[in-house]
């Protein structure tokens, strides 16, 4: 199975500056995406800084392991990463005036022979598309998602909340954080899609899906997702990754993967 990968920013319609943020190492299977928060431009630096971060590091962990890793190992390795980038922000965050109460989003996912490994913290989202279906594989960690499952919301009051950008977990914000992790299974055709809130706040899970479904050519559904929560308001920055698997290939009767060693 094959990984192809796009991703792209935009600063919306209604801000000045882009605080989100995108990394890819396409030669390990990562991708990274976040939302920062923040005063003046502290919610670009702490965005800038995770994305950063991960690549640099838990990329060269997973260029090292060559593959041999387990699961679990690289499991372990995404959460000591995450803690890391968090430490790092949280001290940027309390020892420059300039930063105080910056924060991120995370979005991280690293594509592997026995699936995808997937991490979040905050309501940056992952979505797959399969068979003609859109999924979300992600679960905000938000005020607005907490009422829903509490049965406090339903899903038409919760579309009209003024707390849809209400995070209950980030990033920086505190010296710890949390990552959830789940493992999934990758088929071929599937197509995903990490993107922060400017774009979901936006579009519909609908819409996202007919945009993903009508082009094919995954520079075009970004331009075309962008568009779509642009002409809808874009009311904040925008980010995505796109990355779709392609059919296995037979090689002298073992699949070939080109992110581990069978």
């Amino acid at each position: 199975m094959t990984l192809e990968f796009f991703s792209a920013t935009d600063v919306g319609r209604a801000r000045d500056n882009n605080e989100d943020s995108v990394a890819l190492d396409e030669a390990v299977g990562l991708a990274v995406l976040a939302d920062g928060m923040g005063g003046y431009n502290a919610g670009e630096v702490a965005s800038q800084m995770l994305t950063s971060f991960i690549r640099a590091e838990l990329g060269r962990w997973l260029k090292e392991s060559g593959g041999s890793a387990s699961a679990a190992d690289v499991r372990r390795a995404m959460d000591i990463c995450v803690d890391n980038a968090n430490r790092a922000i949280f001290n940027a965050a309390n020892t420059n005036p300039r930063y105080a109460g910056m924060g991120t989003t995370l979005v991280v996912g690293v594509f592997r022979e026995e699936g995808l490994l997937m991490g979040h913290v905050g309501d940056s989202r992952a979505y797959r598309l399969r068979g003609g279906h859109l999924s979300q594989i992600t679960r905000d960690h938000s005020l607005l998602q907490e009422q829903l499952d509490a049965g406090l919301l339903t899903a038409e009051e919760a579309a009209l909340s003024n707390n849809k950008n209400l995070v209950t977990r980030a990033v920086g914000v505190e010296d710890s954080v949390m990552l959830e992790l789940h493992l999934h299974e990758i088929q071929a055709g599937d197509v995903y899609l990490f993107c922060s809130d400017g774009l979901s706040d936006m579009l519909d899970d609908a819409s996202i899906c007919q945009l993903l479904l009508n082009h094919p050519s995954l520079s075009e559904a970004a331009q075309a997702l962008i568009d779509g929560a642009n002409d809808m308001g874009g009311r904040d920055n925008i980010a995505l990754v796109l990355v779709r698997a392609e059919g296995r290939v037979k090689t002298e009767g073992r699949a070939w993967w080109p992110f581990g060693r069978r």
